[in-house]
């Protein structure tokens, strides 16, 4: 069954290219550009674009943050739980990377 508004849609596309809104585009009739994952390539445009990251980069940086508090940091206390959220943050790491290759 399609969309209710599928048959609204082409009529708007039919009118654009009747009024010539799609003559003399920047890059007409030339290929597209190679990607590396064309199932997923406009939300990776999108991600791009809005300086979004994948989870596991997101989680890298707050590793590499927890890292450098380590170094600083003399109390054992919170050495410990520094190493703790090091060690659960290695574990989320693995699993957002697995889930991204999916």
């Amino acid at each position: 069954m399609a969309h209710p508004l599928e048959d609204l849609i082409d009529a708007r596309i039919r009118a654009a290219q009747q009024d010539g809104a799609f003559d003399d585009l920047p890059g007409q009739g030339a290929p597209l550009p190679p990607e590396d994952d064309p199932e997923n390539a406009l939300i990776n445009r999108l991600m791009r674009e809005n300086g979004a990251v994948p989870e596991f980069v997101s989680l890298s940086r707050t590793l590499e943050q927890l890292r450098a508090e380590l170094a600083e940091t003399g109390d054992r206390t919170r050495r410990s739980e520094i190493l703790k959220e090091m060690s659960m943050m290695d574990a989320r790491i693995d699993l957002a990377r697995k889930a991204y290759r999916r």
